[in-house]
C-alpha cells in the first residue's frame, strides 16, 4: 500500500520521521553514545556532577535552549565571557576543542557563509547557498560528535548574515527544525543576523520575524547594531562612516523592546563601540565600551530595574588585536561573547609556516635530504604533520584569548 505522506529519513539508523507528526519511537544517537562513553569514564551517574561551578542544566557537549541562557547568564554574573572562534575545517573545530578541554572552559564555535561553503568543498555548486548550507551542518554534526568526549560546553552558532545571505539562515533553520522534531532541540545553538546596513526599523523588523521562527525551537538570536568596521570574510566596512561605529543607548534598548515581546525570546545584542575587524596598528581603532555601560543604565531605567542590571547581554565584535584594557572593561558591562577569527587565522597559518621553515629540507623532493639523496621524505610531507603544527599554534593562541576573557576554569 502507497504512503500517503512524505517520509524524512533520519540520520540514525533505523528511525524514519513522518512529516506529519514525531517521530514513532525514540532511538539513540551517536552524539547520546558520545556522552554515554565520557559519563563512564567520569563514573559519575548525573551529567550536572560534571561542572560544580556552572548550572545544573550544562552539560557537555553543544548547549541550546535553557542550557544555553543559564550559561551565559553565567557567564554575565561571573564576568567571564566566551570566546566565539570561526572556523572553517574539521581541524579548526578540533583546534577549538582541545583549547577549551585545556582551561576547563566553555566555547563558541561559529561559521559564516564562506567558512559554511569551504567546509563542503570549494567544488561545490553553492547556487542558492546549497554548499553553505550543507557545509554549516556537515560542520554542526562534526562538533555534535566530538564535542561531549572533549567534555566541554558549546554552543553552536553562525556569524554575519547580511540581507542578502538570508536565505542561508533559512536553510539551516529548515534543518534545526527538522532535528527539533526528532531531539526535541535544535541542531544549532543560535544564528546571528547583521542587518546593520538596512534602517533600523527595517532591521529589527526582519529580526522579530526570525526570533518568532526562532523561538520556538528554544533557539538564540543575535542581532546587530551600527556596524563593525574592516572587513572579515567578504563583508567590506573599511571606508564606512565613523558615527555608524557606535551605538546610542536608545537604539539598544528599541531593539530590546521589540524582541522581548516575542515569546520565549533568547537574544543577544552586537552593539557598535567602535569595533573593527582585522588588526591594525595600535591607536587606530578607537573602542568605546562605555557605550555598553550606559545602554546597560538607560535600559535598567525603561524596565524600571535597580542600578547595577544588566540587562542586556553584548557581544563583542572585532575581538582580534583589541587593547586587553578595553575587553576587560566590556566584559564588566555585560559582555558575555568576543568573536576572534583574525588571531586565530594568523596562528594556524603560523603553524605551518613554522613547520615549513623547520623542515624546508625535507619539504623539496619526494626522496633526496640531508641525510641521504635515497632517503624518504614522506613522514615529513604527510599533511598530517603540518596540520597538526598548525592545530598546536591554535590551541595556544586561544589559550591567551580564554585567560583575556576571564574565561579559565569556569567548571
Amino acid at each position: 500500500m502507497a504512503l500517503s505522506m512524505s517520509l524524512l529519513a533520519c540520520p540514525v539508523a533505523g528511525l524514519v520521521v513522518s512529516r506529519a507528526g514525531p517521530p514513532r519511537m525514540q532511538m539513540a544517537t551517536s552524539e547520546d553514545a558520545a556522552k554515554a562513553a565520557w559519563l563512564s569514564k567520569l563514573n559519575t551517574p548525573t551529567w550536572g556532577r560534571y561542572y560544580p561551578n556552572l548550572p545544573p542544566s550544562v552539560q557537555p557537549g553543544v548547549v541550546t535552549g535553557q542550557a544555553l541562557m543559564d550559561l551565559l547568564d553565567d557567564a554575565k554574573n561571573r564576568g567571564y565571557a566566551i570566546p566565539a572562534v570561526n572556523v572553517v575545517t574539521s581541524s579548526s573545530v578540533n583546534a577549538c576543542l582541545e583549547a577549551a578541554a585545556k582551561v576547563n572552559a566553555p566555547i563558541m564555535i561559529q561559521f559564516s557563509s564562506g567558512g559554511s561553503q569551504f567546509y563542503a568543498g570549494k567544488g561545490l555548486d553553492n547556487t542558492n547557498y546549497a554548499a553553505a548550507v550543507s557545509g554549516a551542518v556537515s560542520g554542526a554534526y562534526h562538533v555534535r560528535r566530538l564535542a561531549a568526549q572533549y567534555g566541554v560546553p558549546v554552543i553552536l552558532h553562525t556569524d554575519h548574515c547580511a540581507k542578502g545571505l538570508l536565505p542561508w539562515v533559512d536553510g539551516m533553520l529548515d534543518e534545526s527544525e527538522a532535528y527539533y522534531a526528532m531531539h526535541g532541540e535544535p541542531l544549532f545553538s543560535s544564528h546571528m543576523l547583521d542587518l546593520s546596513e538596512e534602517p533600523l526599523d527595517e532591521n529589527i523588523d526582519i529580526c522579530v520575524q526570525y526570533m518568532d521562527r526562532m523561538a520556538k525551537m528554544d533557539m538564540l538570536l543575535e542581532m546587530e547594531l551600527g556596524i563593525t568596521g574592516g572587513e572579515e570574510d567578504g563583508v567590506d566596512n573599511e571606508n564606512a562612516n565613523p558615527e555608524d561605529l557606535y551605538t546610542k543607548p536608545e537604539e539598544v534598548w528599541m531593539v530590546q523592546a521589540a524582541l522581548q515581546q516575542v515569546p520565549n525570546a533568547k537574544f543577544t545584542i552586537a552593539a557598535a563601540f567602535g569595533n573593527v575587524h582585522g588588526v591594525y596598528a595600535p591607536g587606530n581603532v578607537k573602542l568605546d565600551p562605555k557605550i555598553l555601560r550606559n545602554s546597560q543604565e538607560y535600559i535598567s531605567q525603561q524596565l524600571g530595574l535597580a542600578p547595577g542590571s544588566k540587562p542586556c547581554s553584548f557581544v563583542f565584535h572585532g575581538g582580534s588585536g583589541s587593547d586587553i584594557n578595553d575587553i576587560k572593561e566590556a566584559i564588566t558591562y555585560g559582555v558575555i561573547k568576543m568573536n576572534i577569527d583574525t588571531d586565530t587565522q594568523w596562528a594556524y597559518w603560523d603553524g605551518i609556516r613554522s613547520y615549513t621553515e623547520q623542515n624546508y629540507d625535507y619539504l623539496q623532493t619526494q626522496i633526496g635530504n640531508p641525510e641521504g639523496p635515497d632517503k624518504p621524505n614522506k613522514k615529513v610531507y604527510d599533511p598530517r604533520m603540518s596540520v597538526r603544527s598548525a592545530e598546536v599554534f591554535t590551541v595556544d593562541r586561544l589559550v591567551q584569548c580564554f585567560e583575556d576573557l576571564n574565561c579559565v576554569n569556569i567548571f
